[in-house]
This record gives C-alpha cells, structure tokens and sequence, in this order.
C-alpha cells in the first residue's frame, strides 16, 4: 500500500470529506456543504463545523470549532474521534480508510445482478465499512471487562449495534451487538471479518451458542495491531494478542483467529524475530510446532511466548497485569524488553 505524507493524506481525505465525517463523526449530520457535530471527538452538538467541499473560503476537509476556535483537518479528526496519540496510528488508520474506500467504490461498479455472496470478502468489506469506531460503545466496555484498556492503533476494531447471527440455517436470523475485527493481508487490504457477539451491556460475550465466528478470505491473513518490522507477535485469539500487547505496546501483534491458521500465517519480508503467543492447549502446541518449523526454514528466530494459565488473557485476568508483565518479561529476548516493554513499565 502507498504511503503517502502528512499533507497528501489529508488532501485525499478531504477529497471523501463527508465519507470521513460519516465514519468517524457520525454523532453529526449534514447541512448543506458542512458537517456540523458538537466537537473533533465526536461530541453531540453542532459547534464545529467541516467543510464538504472546496470553496473560495477554504478547502475540503478543514474544520473549525465556533466554541473553542479550535481547527484543523481530517487527519485531526481521526486522532481525536478514536483517541490516538501517535501520529504512526493515525496514518496507518488513514491508510486503511482510503484503501477501504477504494474497495468500496471498485464494488459499487459492479452490475446490479451481482449480488455479495454471504460469507465473502467483499460481504466483509461491507459489514466493517458499516460499523463504528469502538469509542464509547459497549465493545469498548467488553475489552475492559476482559483487561484491555491500551486501544491505540486497534482501528482494525470496530463495533456494530445490531449485526446479524443465525444459530444454523433452520433457524430464524437474530441480532446482536458485535466486536467486528477486520482481517488483513500483509499490504493492508480487508479479506475477512471476526465477529464476537456481546451482551447488551458489554459485560459479557452474547448468551448464544456460537458467539464467535469469522468470514471471509482467512488462510495467511490476520487481524493485525501495529505495523511490523523486524519483530512481531502472532497468537490465535483477539484478546489473547492484545493482552500480551498490554505489557508490551510498542511490539506490533496479529491474532490468526484459530490454530490452523496461526500455523499458516503468512511472514512479513521484514521480519527476523516471531514470538509465538501459545494457546496451552494440543491444537496450541501444535500451531506452535509448526509455526516455529516454518520460521526458522526462512531464517526467522521463533520465540514462544507461554501462559500459567490457558491463555494471556485469562492470565490478565485471574493474575492481573502486573503478574502478566512479570511472566512475558522473562520470556522475552533481552533487547526487546527495553524496546517494546519500557512504555509499560
């Protein structure tokens, strides 16, 4: 995926002006060449206003704020709606909203005899270009109740109110409020979608019977936090990834969604070093196994990162953060503690 600068991001966002507002300021609405809302973080009200189109009074894409005279651009209003503070996330979050957006003007060519298929790709793309960032939603409530509370540069995490789930094809279609995480290939382009249906208030995942389930291209891919370099993680499970990633944020991570696919998740062509989050479990220790076989016929160091309990997150839970940090600390290569850990210290 290009890369692209600070000024031509926000140049190419505000070329999609009003998509952006309806994607991360959808507390506003339109009025006439402007999206009024109440502030840059997403605030009910109509205080601040972005412009929607180029005009003799400005571009497209900038904003004010009438109350606080605050202003600047779209890139400013991704930082602010979904809390980042690294400019890093904020690109890379940029970059996945334009390369969603272009996926989704390449369908929208397509014949209207063509309809999605369920379970597809594209059906994936969908379902994630209409949910919401997680901010002050109950998926946000539902990662704390589970121990994470680090949520910078989880955009790939969105959240639907009301997404679709059948128990099996004789019964009848219900809807839940859902987790939606999006499946990435290596260059950053949308092949699937995880979703883990919640309890209406976020305490718990939704009393069904299957209330986790994947769709899409997933074989290679992953839901990916982070941009990897030279060392990553990669583990099955969401939460388990992400609980490692609260002892050590600055390490990027990648949840494979199952064992079989943790054992075939494709290798960035930067990486030297993998640490393998294991699920301690036989389908973990063989995921393990294999991953670790493959890593090093490439010349990449695995390191297998093991829990006290089944799994990271349920050692963040029963034994607090703390305990966790203590635990991955000792297992990590010693110049990547003070590399990715010290923030967490």
């Amino acid at each position: 995926m290009a890369r692209f600068d600070a000024p031509d991001l926000a140049h190419r966002l505000g070329r999609q002006a009003e998509a952006v507002c309806r994607h991360y300021l959808d507390a506003g609405c339109r009025q006439g060449n402007y999206w009024l809302v109440g502030d840059v973080r997403n605030t009910p009200g109509r205080s601040m206003f972005v412009r929607l189109k180029d005009s003799a009074k400005g571009q497209a894409g900038k904003w004010q704020d009438a109350a606080t005279l605050e202003h600047g651009d779209l890139l400013d209003v991704i930082r602010e709606s979904l809390g980042l503070t690294d400019f890093a996330d904020v690109a890379e979050e940029a970059r996945r909203f334009l390369s969603l957006q272009h996926h989704e003007r390449a369908q929208s060519k397509k014949p209207a005899s063509m309809p999605t298929q369920p379970g597809s790709s594209e059906a994936a793309r969908r379902l994630f270009a209409m949910s919401q960032p997680i901010g002050g939603t109950i998926a946000k409530t539902y990662l704390r109740k589970r121990g994470i509370t680090t949520l910078h540069g989880t955009g790939q995490l969105r959240f639907h109110p009301r997404c679709f789930y059948r128990p099996d094809e004789h019964e009848p279609t219900e809807t839940w409020p859902a987790l939606i995480a999006a499946v990435t290939d290596l260059s950053g382009h949308i092949t699937g979608v995880h979703r883990t249906w919640l309890a209406p208030d976020g305490s718990d995942k939704a009393p069904i019977e299957t209330p986790r389930k994947a769709m899409g291209e997933l074989l290679g891919h992953a839901v990916r936090f982070g941009l990897p370099g030279d060392v990553m993680a990669a583990g099955e499970g969401i939460e388990n990834v992400l609980s490692v990633r609260e002892v050590a944020p600055g390490m990027a991570t990648a949840a494979a969604l199952s064992a079989g696919h943790l054992a075939a998740i494709l290798f960035p062509d930067t990486l030297r070093r993998l640490y393998i989050v294991r699920d301690h479990d036989p389908a973990g220790d063989a995921a393990t196994a294999t991953l670790t076989e493959r890593a090093n016929a490439v010349g990449i160091e695995a390191i297998t990162l093991s829990p006290r309990s089944g799994d990271f997150n349920e050692d963040i839970r029963r034994f607090g953060i703390d305990a966790l940090r203590a635990n991955v600390r000792v297992q990590l290569a010693p110049q990547d503690v003070a590399r990715f850990m010290e923030r967490a210290a």
